[in-house]
């Protein structure tokens, strides 16, 4: 290990020594560095790293050997935990896709480095399979439980470490992006056009290309029949009234790789400082609501009808999590989902986004 990474070793233990329950994720924040230059640390106390190999379109299909697992895809604001068997996974050129419990899409441009650690906690012994984007910045991860196959999960490292277990990571800079303005020159009658003719949702991202629109600038171009600016606090409040009402529900969260789903319904919410919380058997979701700064209710038309969503972004205009009703191919949106947002609406709605 050179002197630098020696260095921030011993300012990550003195730091774990100051807060032992200090997340990783804010541990680099707080350091300076990217969570993936903490990870190949492997000299700190308590932690060994094995580097993986790049061949992650194999990897992952893989995983469903290992049987129970817990996967965890976050963001700045939102955490999301889903416990269950990697099934139905597919690849398909970059991109790829989970179907099962766990359900996933993954995008394996954004793919860099991964690392099999094994750490000592206050609960005992934590394995996992972590992954990370150029930026240093993890996309993914893969935890053991207590039903997971370590005899297939011991074989998998093995068959995918990297033959070069070299400690030290290349981790770009990460430019910061304008995610909040809308272009000048924007043909907004060509894009609310575009967005009327819409037949799958899926197109959408297609559409805001065409236009070098992002999503809230996009929101607030259009009129208010396609996004509904809405106060922040919606987000709790639809958990919550998704709670009582039982109503099944679907949950995305996105990190910059992956994008993890939960469909079903919610039954046990906590609020515990800044985070509120859903804290289901094999669902997890943490959710620090001080960081969204931009709400909207959204409305995209499809071949089945009126798809609408609930859309919350932080202050830079990062998508955070989106939320619809539950809902496949060939049906038409849950009438009960639609009163929970018109609710909503009559209650929190904005006469104008903030601009921040």
């Amino acid at each position: 290990m050179n002197q630098a990474y020696k260095d921030l070793s011993e300012r990550w233990a003195s730091l774990l020594k100051e807060n032992p329950t200090l997340r990783i994720r804010n541990a680099a924040e707080i350091l300076g560095v990217s969570e993936a230059e903490l990870v190949t640390l492997n000299q700190v106390e308590g932690k060994r790293v094995i580097r993986l190999n790049s061949n992650f379109k194999a990897l992952l299909p893989a995983i469903e050997g290992l049987g129970p697992v817990m996967a965890l895809t976050r963001n700045n604001a939102m955490v999301h935990e889903k416990t269950g068997q990697y099934k139905g996974v597919s690849v398909h050129g970059n991109m790829g896709l989970a179907l099962g419990v766990i359900d996933l899409r993954v995008f394996f441009t954004r793919f860099e480095t991964g690392f099999a650690v094994t750490e000592e906690t206050a609960h005992g012994v934590r394995n996992s399979l972590q992954f990370f984007d150029e930026f240093g910045e993890a996309v993914h991860k893969i935890y053991a439980v207590a039903d997971t196959n370590m005899d297939a999960f011991t074989a998998l490292v093995e068959e995918y470490r990297a033959d070069a277990q070299i400690a030290p990571v290349s981790v770009s800079p990460k430019l910061e992006k304008d995610l909040l303005s809308i272009p000048e020159d924007l043909d907004i009658d060509g894009f609310e056009q575009g967005w009327s003719e819409l037949k799958d949702v899926h197109h959408f991202q297609t559409l805001m290309k065409k236009h070098l629109l992002t999503r809230v600038p996009a929101y607030r171009a259009v009129k208010d029949e396609y996004a509904q600016a809405i106060d922040c606090s919606a987000f709790e409040v639809a958990l919550e009234a998704a709670r009582r009402s039982e109503l099944s529900i679907m949950l995305f969260v996105g990190s910059p790789g992956v994008i993890q789903i939960h469909t079903g319904q919610i039954h046990n919410l906590k609020r515990t400082g800044p985070w509120f919380n859903v804290l289901d058997k094999g669902f997890n979701l943490h959710a620090d609501t001080t960081q969204i700064a931009h709400a909207w209710v959204v409305r995209k038309p499809t071949s089945d009808g009126i798809v609408t969503s609930l859309e919350v972004f932080d202050k830079n205009g990062e998508q955070l999590a989106l939320m619809f009703g539950e809902r496949h191919n060939g049906e038409t949106e849950q009438a009960a989902w639609r009163a929970l947002i018109a609710d909503l609406e009559e209650k929190y709605a904005l006469e104008e986004e903030a601009v921040v």
